[in-house]
């Protein structure tokens, strides 16, 4: 028992600290699944989630602070019997999340661990299954657990564990994730990963008599019948598969590829910084024979059109889809700064470069 105590105990609490870790790198990224969530029990359940639509990066804050804290209580056997009462709920409300999401196809990805470790609707199910169990175990058996600690030091471990977390956080939503996991990342060239890593290899499955074929090539035997066509080589497809760029003039998204490019991508002119925009203008005018600045922008052409009015923005502007954009950069605004589609540089309005910055990355 002792050795089982002891296994489960860290499987948990190195699992919950992980995924608080890497949702803690970004938890704008943790927000924006936390609105889709609430977007479709709004629809599905009550539209009293609507209502949470707002606190969103509150409430997302509070789970990964829960989740950093709840692991590392469990590591040193802090208040055993509170700490497996609150875990047991915490993973109670997340199975049924993912249960949700894969019963019903309503979120593909639940977010558990970020960006850095995708997962299907029913794999996050799967581990929230084997930590539910891990949990009960915890929760049967949480007198048997000694605190490692006396009581004002574990408080201490967990207050400076707080003020971690509260700084990282800050960074990362002030500034820009600390490291990124997105397709978008600077090293990325996005016009590669919209292509295929290797030709795609399929199966056909086919009926005839009440019985199932395998076949690599389409048989020309007409007394087979067809029934689905089954991908090899998932692996294959494309890291990124959403990505465009237009304007009422057409499709540019083979046009931003070419030279250097500077993008400032607004997800939302509407919620964006506007006392950064004299700052981009300035700098927009310094790079103008370095570089080509866009706009970038997921409003209507009339909503962004006031906006360039009021904001003096004299600078080509095109539209993508405000997905795409928050993918692309968690800042509204935020910049990008790529070369034949390669990204060079990322910025946060709040860390917009100098033009001797933008020369050295370009050249």
């Amino acid at each position: 028992m002792a050795i089982a105590d002891k296994l489960i105990r860290w499987f948990v609490g190195i699992l919950f600290i992980f995924s608080g870790l890497v949702k803690l790198n970004d938890p704008m990224g943790t927000a924006i699944k936390m609105e889709e969530y609430f977007e479709v029990f709004a629809g599905e359940i009550s539209s009293v989630f609507h209502y949470l639509v707002p606190m969103a990066m509150s409430i997302g804050l509070f789970i990964i602070f829960l989740e950093i804290l709840l692991g590392v209580a469990v590591l040193i056997n802090y208040r055993m019997k509170l700490t497996s009462w609150v875990l047991l709920v915490l993973i109670i409300f997340f199975t049924f999340l993912t249960f949700y999401s894969a019963a019903f196809d309503k979120v593909t990805d639940c977010g558990c661990f970020g960006d850095a470790i995708p997962l299907t609707p029913w794999q996050s199910f799967a581990k929230d299954v084997i930590l539910l169990f891990c949990i009960i175990y915890i929760f049967i058996r949480s007198i048997q657990f000694t605190p490692i600690f006396n009581n004002r030091i574990s408080i201490g471990i967990l207050a400076i564990i707080l003020l971690f977390n509260a700084f990282v956080a800050y960074y990362a939503v002030e500034h820009l994730p600390p490291v990124d996991f997105r397709p978008y990342h600077i090293g990325a060239d996005i016009q590669a990963s919209m292509q295929p890593s290797e030709d795609f290899r399929y199966k056909y499955i086919m009926e005839r008599d009440g019985e199932e074929f395998d076949f690599e090539n389409y048989p020309t035997d007409t007394t087979y019948k067809f029934v689905e066509m089954v991908l090899l080589n998932p692996e294959a497809e494309p890291k990124i598969t959403d990505f465009n760029i237009w304007n009422e003039s057409g499709d540019f998204t083979e046009e931003v590829f070419q030279r250097v490019k500077l993008l400032v991508l607004f997800n939302d002119v509407n919620k964006s910084k506007y006392e950064k925009i004299p700052q981009i203008n300035a700098l927009a005018d310094e790079i103008k024979n370095e570089a080509e600045v866009w706009i970038v922008t997921a409003n209507a052409e009339a909503t962004y059109e006031n906006f360039r009015h009021e904001y003096q923005i004299a600078l080509p502007y095109y539209y993508a889809d405000g997905t795409v954009i928050k993918a692309m950069i968690r800042a509204n605004p935020g910049l990008m700064l790529m070369k034949d589609g390669v990204v060079l540089g990322k910025w946060h309005n709040n860390d917009i470069p100098s033009q001797e910055v933008i020369r050295s990355l370009i050249n």
